[in-house]
């Protein structure tokens, strides 16, 4: 037998149903859930985080006699 019949008979024992296929993949759902809801709450923490740094940055800049911090060009 080659592959492709192979498949076709595997796919074709496995096709009774033994209850309810939403409740079967609903605890993947809450885990998915719960990991992007943790990944929302890491990124929200990191909101407004140049405004926190905002004094030490002027007077950093304030300090060395910069505008702004150049990007690497005018040397």
């Amino acid at each position: 037998m080659n592959l492709v019949a192979q498949l076709v008979q595997a796919a074709a024992e496995n096709t009774e149903q033994n209850g309810n296929v939403t409740l079967e993949t609903l605890p993947f759902f809450f885990i998915a859930a719960g990991v992007f809801t943790l990944l929302g709450l890491v990124a929200l923490s990191y909101r407004n985080v140049a405004n926190r740094h905002a004094a030490k940055a002027e007077a950093w800049a304030a300090e060395h006699g910069h505008e702004g911090h150049g990007a690497g060009h005018g040397h």
